[in-house]
């Protein structure tokens, strides 16, 4: 029996049909009209949520804040690089930036970030989750929590998106299968895609008919169902409902080919991996996809020859947050989307006696733009060196409520987690960064 096509673009037209109803009662239908809806708190919230998209893109290894958004000129830890003036009056990125320069008027930037962890492991989970870890329990990933709060349940795209160079996964340090999502379950852990830029149609094999993919699907679906009814397994339910999206997934798996983009488009994005994923991150957001996350393995790492590396890496990372930037604003989506760029740390002022600065988490930067955030926002200064923050430090718990509060989602709400103690989005109550909200 033919069945529709699934819905693979905007989740605009895939609102969770158990949702809406809980937010509205018989009489509240019969009495009002379609945008009389949105007086009703809980339709208006899943309204707002689903115009939310989030990109971030993750420096791997750490990025310099002096080559990038905090350049010290002629100073002892300032290196070769000059400063120059900015779209922003008085502000000033590393001459490495010049395309950032001339859309600061879009971007936030944050030059207090101070966190404690100084090594990749630590610094990647911490950057990621918002919080130190509190053993047994695995808190989820940034993404995976954006996926659950900004996703549609019945949408075949995925919910958070891993655009990774290296899939196997060994420059995420810390991160091992199945612990990205972790209490949530792998229902949120991300769809993780390397550097073909495209999924192969791996579930069907030539010498299985349509027919029999499915037959085998109906079979596994009923004996997983069978073991999930009679064991009462969460993670069966959970793992089941994996499956279900990366089947989903299958057929929408045009949507990750960069061959249908114009080519122009992906010549202005350049041809390394990271400048095509992001593209790529363009147009999954354009299609429906609530968090996508683009991975630049290590090169940020430099404890050797820093200079001559960012002189090559720094362009790169321009042109991206440019071009993303520019296309997001052209297609009526940036004011939408919220596009963060970091790592998990910075490095150091003073230059090692290899050419290189080391891991530096007490003075860092990153850089926002779009959705929720004040373009051309400054915050935050560090002294003459880049030593110290001397004003308005910001740690991840003040980074992740800032990034709650602009997506429209409660940065002190609970994760209803039977069994667990008290969990939340951020905890301590911490303040997000009012300055670029």
């Amino acid at each position: 029996m033919p069945t529709s096509p699934p819905n693979c673009g905007s989740p605009d037209h895939n609102l969770h049909r158990r949702k809406f109803l809980q937010g509205l009662s018989a009489g509240a239908v019969s009495s009002m009209s379609w945008a009389g809806l949105f007086g009703v708190p809980a339709f208006a919230e899943i309204a707002k949520r689903k115009q939310k998209h989030c990109i971030l893109l993750w420096l791997c290894g750490g990025p310099s804040q002096f080559e990038t958004w905090d350049p010290k000129p002629n100073t002892i830890t300032g290196g070769p690089f000059k400063s120059i003036p900015t779209k922003v009056p008085g502000t000033h990125f590393s001459e490495l930036m010049p395309k950032c320069a001339s859309i600061a008027d879009k971007l936030a930037i944050i030059r207090s970030m101070k966190t404690t962890a100084k090594e990749h492991t630590e610094g990647i989970n911490l950057l990621q989750r918002g919080h130190a870890p509190r053993p047994p329990f695995t808190r989820p990933t940034i993404g995976s929590v954006l996926a659950q709060q900004l996703g549609q349940l019945e949408s075949k795209i995925p919910n958070f998106i891993l655009l990774d160079p290296c899939p196997e996964g060994n420059e995420f340090k810390g991160f091992k299968a199945g612990n990205w999502a972790g209490w949530l379950g792998a229902e949120y852990s991300p769809v993780r895609v390397g550097g073909e830029f495209q999924i192969p149609d791996a579930h069907k094999l030539d010498s299985i008919t349509e027919d029999d993919h499915e037959a085998r699907e109906a079979l596994r679906k009923f004996f997983s169902k069978k073991y999930e009814n009679d064991r009462k397994s969460a993670a069966a339910g959970s793992w089941n409902a994996t499956f279900e999206r990366v089947n989903g997934l299958m057929s929408c798996a045009h949507l990750f080919d960069l061959e249908r983009i114009p080519q122009a488009d992906r010549d202005r994005y350049g041809p390394g991996a990271f400048g095509q994923h992001a593209l790529l991150a363009r147009t999954l957001v354009e299609e429906g996809a609530p968090f996508v996350m683009v991975a630049n393995g290590m090169p940020w790492d430099s404890h050797v020859f820093n200079h001559e590396i960012y002189q090559m890496v720094v362009p790169d990372l321009d042109n991206i947050i440019f071009q993303l930037t520019k296309d997001l604003e052209d297609r009526g989506m940036l004011e939408d989307t919220l596009v963060v760029a970091m790592g998990e740390f910075g490095r150091s002022p003073w230059i090692n006696q290899a050419r290189g600065r080391d891991h530096y988490p007490d003075a860092w930067s990153l850089a926002m733009a779009g959705g929720g955030v004040q373009g051309g926002a400054l915050v935050g200064a560090t002294d003459k060196y880049g030593a110290e923050v001397t004003d308005d430090p910001f740690n991840e718990e003040n980074l992740f409520a800032t990034i709650f509060s602009a997506l429209g989602i409660d940065p002190y709400a609970e994760f209803n987690i039977p069994g667990f103690p008290a969990f939340h989005h951020v905890e301590n109550k911490a303040q997000p960064i009012s300055q670029i909200l």
